[in-house]
């Protein structure tokens, strides 16, 4: 009796309670990713994947914040990775099968539920594989990415409209090479390590505002071509990897080897993948 009793008080020690700011925000990330959900149930497939960008930016947030604020915790991590399987996971997989998916049947549903078990498998792995990886690089697509993927080419089709292409096949090869792409070894870069609150050069600046003044000037369309060229930068981010660490001499090391993060340091030095 006497081990249980002080075995409960250590466990309450050890969860004194959560940080409200980070989780509200992912909390609010796990709403925009729900509210897809119910926007492409009622047919409102445009919306579903605006709130899927939603989502995106505050898994971003969540995560710079807690590092920022020191309040980073075992909690929050678990937290996210679920709040990621809904909004990035469920959300983009149904979205896709209700707009462009319905009509191949058996392959439309695999496809999707494919999308969903991948970014499970990714989310999980990557948790596992904290801080064994390069932090410069992603050990394949991230979940975030992927769903915005969906997202981009539904608002993309949306800005065609009569111009767009007939037929879903394009969506559904899209939705396998994304799952597997998912699971692979393919690496991408990482933006996780970029410093906001130190001095860069002045051409930077300028080339960000650029890229925000285009973006902003058509961002159905300039979304969905930054998008891909992510996802097609990945098996060129593998190849320069490779080969960088083939030119490398023997003992010595590129980089020092990333130390293992802090319980709450998700992905991709961070909380989450975003």
């Amino acid at each position: 009796m006497s081990f249980r009793r002080r075995r409960k008080k250590k466990d309450r020690r050890r969860f004194r309670g959560v940080y409200l700011l980070p989780n509200l925000i992912t909390t609010g990330s796990l709403f925009a990713g729900f509210y897809a959900i119910v926007a492409a149930m009622d047919g409102r497939f445009y919306a579903g994947a605006w709130a899927i960008l939603v989502a995106m930016i505050l898994d971003g947030l969540d995560g710079r914040i807690a590092r920022m604020t020191k309040s980073t915790s075992g909690f929050g991590v678990q937290y996210d990775s679920l709040a990621d399987l809904v909004a990035f996971g469920v959300a983009p997989a149904l979205l896709a099968y209700l707009w462009a998916l319905k009509d191949f049947k058996q392959f439309g549903w695999a496809a999707a539920f494919l999308f969903v078990v991948c970014g499970a498998l990714r989310l999980a792995r990557f948790n596992v594989q904290q801080g064994s990886f390069d932090p410069r690089y992603f050990n394949g697509l991230p979940i975030p990415a992927a769903a915005m993927m969906v997202a981009a080419s539904v608002a993309f089709y949306y800005e065609l409209g009569e111009m767009a292409p007939q037929g879903s096949r394009f969506i559904l090869g899209m939705m396998y090479v994304l799952s597997f792409l998912m699971v692979s070894n393919v690496k991408y870069i990482s933006f996780k390590k970029v410093e906001l609150f130190r001095r860069h050069p002045f051409h930077t600046l300028v080339g960000l505002v650029l890229i925000f003044v285009v973006v902003a000037t058509a961002p159905n369309i300039m979304g969905f071509l930054l998008m891909l060229a992510y996802v097609a930068s990945g098996p060129i981010s593998t190849f320069m990897y490779h080969r960088r660490a083939a030119l490398t001499p023997k003992g010595e090391s590129e980089t020092p080897p990333p130390k293992l993060a802090n319980s709450q340091g998700l992905d991709l030095g961070g909380r989450g993948e975003a």
